[in-house]
């Protein structure tokens, strides 16, 4: 019997090379309050501004979307405290000295996955 699996599948580039990616399910309902349901972090190398493909699982779930909520899915370049900085020049979060800024670029083909799987 197969599980359920959500993953993110998506299409970034970046100015430095480094990047982390966090992604966020979150069901919104009629009021607009928002309640996480799952998240993920990939952290990815690239070559230059060329665009690279990552798909990383995000944390298990079990949920139903009620009628009449709405799904948002987030994304940003880190979730710092509950995971490590990425410095954005390849170094170790752990031991990096200096953090350079990093600017992501999001493709159109980039899609969130919510299937058997």
């Amino acid at each position: 019997m197969s599980r359920p699996s959500i993953r993110r599948r998506l299409s970034v580039s970046t100015d430095t090379g480094h990047a982390d990616v966090f992604t966020r399910l979150c069901d919104v309902d009629r009021q607009g309050r928002s309640v996480n349901v799952c998240d993920g972090l990939g952290r990815l190398r690239t070559d230059g501004r060329e665009p690279s493909r990552i798909t990383v699982p995000m944390s298990s779930a079990a949920h139903r979307f009620a009628v009449g909520h709405r799904i948002r899915w987030q994304i940003s370049a880190g979730a710092h405290p509950r995971y490590a900085r990425n410095p954005g020049t390849g170094e170790s979060p752990v031991d990096a000295t200096t953090f350079t800024p990093v600017r992501l670029t999001l493709h159109t083909d980039s899609a969130l996955l919510l299937a058997d799987g």
